[in-house]
């Protein structure tokens, strides 16, 4: 696995650096790299016209100074504005105002005509406090200006860990960050408030990573490998899937789990359920097997079947304690789990019965799929950025937790973590979690580890609304997607 997906925190960042000048690395060589980063982003991508460089009194400011420098040797017009005193720069923040030979105004809602582009270079990521009175007045103008908008780092007013918006935020065209992506950058809103995010290399080397030793990831192939289809293999060795059926009116969302985890290669797929909705299952599928199934001890009877190996339930199963029994009659088994919609918000008043029945057998996979509903129903109140909450969720239950969302967490009880980003809008549509928790229990089934299925899962299933590609989605098209999607993995 390389290290070009992993994320830090703005601390964590804050120790590469430190690690590096340890190392022998000039601080000051640092800042010179990524402020000409961003001036030649700006001289590449804008090239006419005046620049307008924001700087704030910290080393993002310092950043600005160094672009300014920059550009005006490659010959641009460009202006500087410090929001507030000379005097509070330090170090090499400092040097490098010191070597700017032009003017510098005040920054100041008023200063900001006149400019064909405008860099940020106001607050960095680890910006731990809200924007109020004549910050927050800078950054609402700014952000009225009809220009591009290059941010260093992350845009003004984004916390770079949890993403979120401290108060008010400029709103970049392009972010120009350093050596590593920063959560903020992946997570809502952070994204949208970023643009592009452009990624510049400033001379930190990978080997600090080592010491710094982090556990978050953007979620990418390199991260997972899929099952391998073996040419002596035959259905019973890529997986049995059983599927929790709804009633007779609720049938149509475990079906969509159940085509998409056959779509995604388990081999053989049973829904399960009474008698009178595999009555409507039955005119629906071919390929998928039906089983009656009447109550927990009828499930647990069906579970000693030792090829069946993963078993979904929670898609409309209903709410209430038929479906706790159902659930606790499926984690008594050795089975892989993915548990979803209902069978989370059963447990919304026992959630440590859930939660103790998992952690009884940790040597198997349990993957959690909540919305964020579903996640407060079950865990209450979490405090923290997104990554947090799903760790702590992750820690408290023993389950890997997938928190949805086009900013998808998932995370492992031993705190690794990743984000997913390449969900587009269109995915949030009725089903489509159901189809998703079907793509989870596909590997799964195959024989891929809870996390790995977990975040390839999540991955594929944004990929599938990115090959659709427009308006008129609804989940039921997905599950046909996904073999464009796995054949495009396995080229």
């Amino acid at each position: 696995m390389t290290s070009e997906h992993v994320l830090l925190t703005p601390a964590e960042m804050g120790r590469a650096d430190a690690l590096a000048v340890a190392s022998g690395i000039q601080s000051f060589k640092l800042m010179e790299a990524a402020g000409n980063a961003v001036a030649e982003l700006v001289a590449e991508r804008y090239p006419d016209g005046q620049v307008l460089i924001l700087c704030g009194p910290g080393n993002n400011g310092g950043d600005g100074f160094v672009a300014a420098k920059k550009l005006k040797e490659l010959g641009r017009e460009v202006r500087v504005a410090l929001f507030g005193d000379r005097e509070r720069l330090a170090g090499d923040a400092a040097f490098f105002a010191d070597l700017w030979n032009g003017p510098i105004q005040a920054a100041r809602p008023d200063g900001l005509r006149g400019a064909k582009v405008l860099v940020d270079a106001l607050l960095g990521a680890g910006l731990d406090r809200e924007i109020e009175g004549g910050l927050a007045e800078l950054i609402e103008a700014v952000n009225g200006l009809r220009v591009p908008i290059v941010a260093v780092d992350v845009p003004s007013g984004i916390d770079g860990t949890s993403g979120q918006v401290r108060g008010v935020a400029i709103k970049a065209d392009v972010s120009v960050t350093f050596f590593r992506l920063k959560p903020g950058h992946l997570l809502l809103p952070g994204r949208q408030q970023c643009g592009e995010v452009v990624l510049a290399e400033i001379g930190i080397p990978d080997s600090v990573l080592g010491d710094i030793r982090p556990n978050l990831n953007r979620n990418n192939p390199d991260l997972w490998q899929l099952p391998r289809l073996e040419a002596d293999g035959h259905k019973f060795t890529r997986g049995h899937c059983v599927v929790m059926s709804g009633g007779p009116l609720q049938t149509g969302a475990s079906r969509m789990t159940a085509t998409a985890a056959l779509r995604t290669g388990a081999g053989l797929v049973t829904l399960a359920g009474a008698h009178s909705s595999l009555l409507i299952q039955a005119n629906h599928v071919t390929a998928i097997m039906l089983k009656p199934v009447d109550g927990a001890a009828s499930l647990q009877l069906l579970l000693h079947d030792q090829r069946i190996n993963t078993v979904v339930i929670g898609p409309a199963a209903g709410l209430g304690e038929a479906t706790k029994a159902n659930v606790l009659a499926v984690l008594a088994s050795q089975v892989a789990t993915v548990l979803d919609a209902d069978a989370l918000t059963s447990f919304k008043d026992s959630p440590e019965a859930l939660f103790s029945a998992i952690k009884a057998r940790p040597q198997r996979a349990v993957v959690m799929t909540p919305h964020e509903g579903e996640f407060e129903r079950l865990f209450g109140k979490v405090d923290g950025s997104k990554v947090d909450r799903a760790r702590s969720a992750a820690l408290r239950s023993g389950a890997i937790v997938v928190l949805k969302g086009s900013d998808t967490v998932v995370a492992a009880p031993d705190g690794h973590a990743v984000i997913n980003d390449n969900a587009p809008a269109i995915l949030g549509t009725a089903g489509s979690g159901d189809v998703l928790a079907g793509i989870i229990a596909g590997l799964l089934a195959q024989g891929m580890k809870g996390f790995d299925a977990a975040c390839a899962g999540v991955w594929i299933h944004g990929e599938t609304g990115n090959l659709w590609g427009g308006p008129g989605l609804i989940a039921e098209d997905l599950p046909g997607l996904i073999p464009d999607v796995l054949a495009e993995l396995t080229e």
